[in-house]
């Protein structure tokens, strides 16, 4: 499980050096994609099978997962970290979510997820009130 937040820094060439605490999780191989809100997703290779799996089973007659399978699919890039931990983000992720130098990287349970900071700080921001009311329906025997 993916668990924390950090703050690494891209280098010139668009590399990012994984967390720690995820790297042997993700050291056979990941697949970065597009992600909801505008930041990339990190899937492990075993994980990313699985979602792929998923994706299968949905209808094709339906118009909604057939362009959610496209962009997300489309957008994917499969990598292997180097002896550093080092990935190298594809220029059109980046450019997707916005990636300069400054990045977050959150452990996001079963998938990783990377933000421009500055992009990340404003959405927890107006997430916070959300975050604050959430009740037993949304998150049923969390509460």
């Amino acid at each position: 499980m993916f668990l924390g937040t950090y703050t690494p820094r891209l280098d010139e060439k668009g590399r990012l050096i994984l967390p720690a605490k995820y790297r042997d999780e993700l050291e056979a191989g990941l697949v970065l994609t597009r992600g909801q809100e505008r930041c990339i997703y990190v899937f492990s290779a075993s994980e990313f099978e699985r979602v792929h799996e998923q994706m299968r089973a949905a209808p094709l007659s339906s118009r909604q997962a057939r362009d959610y399978i496209r962009v997300f699919l489309s957008g994917a890039s499969d990598e292997v970290p180097d002896k550093q931990g080092r990935i190298t983000i594809p220029p059109a992720l980046r450019t997707y979510a916005g990636l300069d130098r400054d990045v977050t990287v959150i452990g996001a349970g079963t998938r990783v997820e990377i933000w421009d900071s500055a992009s990340w700080d404003k959405y927890l921001e107006d997430q916070e009130n959300s975050f604050s009311e959430t009740d037993e329906d949304v998150l049923p025997g969390i509460f």
